[in-house]
């Protein structure tokens, strides 16, 4: 029978033990980032350790904000989960992941998103996939050219620049749902260094107010290998993404490939010839509630959605989310509140993860087992649990 484990959070002396176990698992470089070893703010290290005090696993919470339909959502958002290669398949990752789930509880997070190696052992402890974060190669060449707009003023970024660019991101993602917000002390301290993010940033003005932006970084060489890749491009207005998508493809001569990860249905992505596409990458990522009650009266709702509907709830690692609620919506906003007995409607909390993202429908739920409805029951009520639409990332952790 295997030993219990111990999990508690990591200190400043464990973090040279925890940087190893990480390096083997990822295979990272020997040279260690000055992060890894230094006291984060809005990060929590969780350890699990033997009875001899060896560390034997660690898990990251990431103390992130999500947009979710115009309000911003407490994430915990996981990362650098790692366990040694004789505690494996013993139960390690999930008695972290339970601890730091109640750690994120008590200091008020509602949702949680992680880009797993493996997708089963976060499966068993709740997560579920989904979406997508793809990273697409395109021909430089193929990307339409437009004749410069005179309305529009085109020029290189700088770091006082930086403001503008946070604050048009808020503007095109704060709508949408599962965006980072990219606020809070976590962001800052990463933001600290004060340098521009990548090797260039791509500015579009419409007198004098920012309306769309790029920024990338070069790569090597200037032959039939070399890449531009773009880490970001967005823009608020359909003139300003065509002015971007220009900029990008006068780099054609030197960069034949464009590498970027399209945002879908925004202005820039509308002026790609995606159809020509070719993936260069997939990240996956999965979702799960940390309190499901909190990730309901926390979002944002459509404002002309309405219902009620009764379901029994079942997460095993969060006893707290267990039990039978009723669900309302309506006026933009909504709230779980906790009924008695059992419900004609059962959820998993996979099955919640996948409503609530909208990344399913409940008859697709209810066919992979993670619903389960009385006969004559029509599943499809659980739909208001997905009335914000699907969920997205830009981002990696």
């Amino acid at each position: 029978m295997p030993e219990p484990v111990h999990v508690r959070e990591l200190t400043a002396d464990d973090l040279d033990a925890a940087w190893e176990l990480g390096r083997f698992a990822f295979g990272s470089d020997p040279e260690r980032p000055a992060q890894t070893t230094a006291v984060v703010p809005g990060l929590t290290r969780y350890g699990a350790f033997d009875g001899n005090g060896r560390l034997l696993g660690k898990a990251v919470d990431l103390s992130h904000d999500q947009w979710w339909s115009g309000r911003a959502v407490p994430a915990a958002d996981v990362a650098g989960v790692a366990v040694a290669p004789e505690a494996r398949g013993r139960g390690v990752a999930r008695a972290m992941l339970t601890a730091l789930l109640r750690g994120a509880r008590e200091r008020g997070a509602a949702v949680s998103a992680l880009y797993p190696t493996v997708a089963a052992p976060y499966r068993a402890c709740g997560w579920e996939a989904a979406g997508v974060l793809r990273t697409v190669d395109l021909a430089t060449a193929a990307l339409p050219r437009y004749r410069p707009s005179p309305d529009l003023t085109v020029r290189a970024g700088t770091v006082t620049d930086l403001p503008a660019v946070a604050d048009l991101y808020e503007r095109v993602t704060r709508h949408r749902n599962g965006m980072l917000t990219r606020r809070g002390e976590l962001f800052d301290f990463f933001a600290a260094d004060g340098g521009l993010p990548g090797d260039g940033l791509t500015l579009v003005e419409r007198d004098g107010d920012l309306v769309g932006y790029a920024t990338w970084q070069r790569g090597r060489g200037y032959g039939t290998e070399s890449v531009l890749t773009v880490d970001e491009a967005l823009a608020v207005t359909p003139e300003a993404a065509r002015e971007i998508v220009g900029v990008l493809g006068s780099w054609a001569s030197v960069a034949p490939t464009l590498r970027l990860c399209p945002l879908d249905g925004d202005a820039v992505s509308a002026c790609l010839p995606l159809e020509s596409a070719r993936d260069h990458q997939r990240d996956l990522w999965m979702h799960r509630p940390v309190d499901v009650a909190r990730a309901v009266s926390a979002r944002g709702w459509p404002a002309h959605t309405r219902g009620v509907v009764d379901f029994t709830l079942t997460d095993a690692l969060a006893e707290w989310n267990t039990g039978t609620w009723r669900l309302t919506v309506a006026d933009g906003t909504a709230e779980l509140a906790r009924v008695d007995g059992d419900a004609d409607l059962g959820l998993d909390v996979r099955g919640f993860a996948l409503l609530y993202a909208g990344a399913a429908r409940a008859h697709s739920v209810a066919q992979a087992g993670l619903l389960h409805h009385s006969p004559g029951v029509d599943p499809a009520a659980l739909d208001l649990l997905g009335a914000g639409g699907p969920a997205q990332l830009l981002d990696y952790f």
